[in-house]
């Protein structure tokens, strides 16, 4: 592991993580990627508990982390992995939150009260082995977790983001530490990694509040 990221989700970790694969900082883990990979939940579960003994379970085979639930965990992160880099990736509070509203949020919610989920939940198996669960540790990780259960108390849900990025930067050693805008581009992202800036390649911007709402 080399680079871990401590950014929350909607801070442009989705652009980051192809950002760091491009570079060479690949395979990247994501939130995305626990949705392939359900054998890695139980270790999670571990660690949300303060259990996972060792980090190796799940990112064996990776260079790189984004986004939750890795960002949850940085600290412990940084232990394990001493010669790591941190990005803290950030964004404008409002637009932030708005962000989160308008997709991981509003996806949960129709979860949560769609009817059709639940039968969806009760009738394929596939749904019930890996999607449930995986909606259930979001939720424990992110909504009850991270916010409490507060998140739609946006003065809470902001005051928050704002501790976090506070936190990152009092743990972190300075020369470890990259607080970086997605919109920035290659220039800091490879200077603080140390490599070239691709020249033939437009930094990746991905993920938007359109975009995840596309069909796969």
């Amino acid at each position: 592991m080399q680079v871990i990221g401590a950014g929350w989700g909607r801070t442009g970790t989705s652009s980051l993580k192809q950002a760091l694969e491009i570079l060479g900082f690949g395979p990247c883990y994501h939130m995305s990627e626990l949705s392939q990979r359900p054998q890695d939940l139980p270790y999670w579960e571990q660690a949300l508990k303060g259990e996972l003994q060792d980090w190796g379970k799940i990112f064996r085979g990776y260079r790189s982390t984004v986004d939750w639930p890795g960002c949850a965990f940085y600290e412990s992160l940084l232990q394990a992995y001493p010669q790591a880099k941190v990005i803290l990736t950030v964004r404008d509070a409002q637009s932030w939150y708005e962000s989160v509203c308008r997709t991981i949020y509003r996806r949960r919610q129709r979860a949560a009260r769609s009817l059709l989920a639940w039968l969806l939940y009760y009738f394929e198996r596939k749904l019930i082995a890996c999607e449930w669960p995986l909606t259930k540790f979001r939720s424990k990780l992110i909504w009850q977790g991270t916010f409490a259960g507060r998140f739609e108390e946006k003065s809470v849900a902001i005051e928050a983001f704002y501790r976090h990025i506070a936190h990152v930067r009092r743990s972190v050693p300075t020369e470890r530490l990259l607080i970086y805008q997605v919109k920035d581009g290659w220039e800091p992202l490879c200077r603080f990694l140390a490599c070239d800036v691709p020249q033939k390649q437009s930094f990746p911007h991905l993920n938007t509040t359109e975009q995840f709402w596309k069909p796969s």
